[in-house]
């Protein structure tokens, strides 16, 4: 999947909790929200403001929650294993983990492979 496609996909589901979603589509869009972050904070710096990242942070809320869900999915885990991230540091590295491993390969309880639709 394209960085293109992976925000693509990702806005079309945007509340989407059931599926799966693969490695590279999780990845391209964290990497979208990475670089959204950077410009909004340079443009509120510019003008001394915090609305276009406060905008920014609420807009990709729910589209990043659901996404990692669908990764969890993938990796034939319950999406409510994404509340690990509550755990100071140790559950943000199960998460990075789990996030980089290939998910299941053929269907699983939460669909069909991604990668081969």
């Amino acid at each position: 999947m394209t960085f293109s496609q992976s925000i693509k996909n990702c806005f079309s589901n945007y509340a989407t909790f059931n599926g799966r979603a693969s490695r590279s589509e999780y990845w391209w869009f964290a990497l979208f929200n990475v670089l959204i972050y950077i410009f909004a904070s340079i443009i509120d710096t510019t003008i001394n403001s915090a609305i276009f990242y406060t905008i920014s942070a609420l807009a990709l809320f729910l589209p990043t929650i659901a996404v990692s869900v669908r990764r969890l999915h993938d990796i034939n885990k319950s999406g409510w294993f994404y509340l690990l991230f509550l755990i100071p540091v140790i559950g943000a590295i199960i998460l990075l983990i789990w996030f980089t491993k290939r998910g299941t390969i053929g269907p699983n309880q939460f669909g069909d492979d991604p990668i081969l639709e």
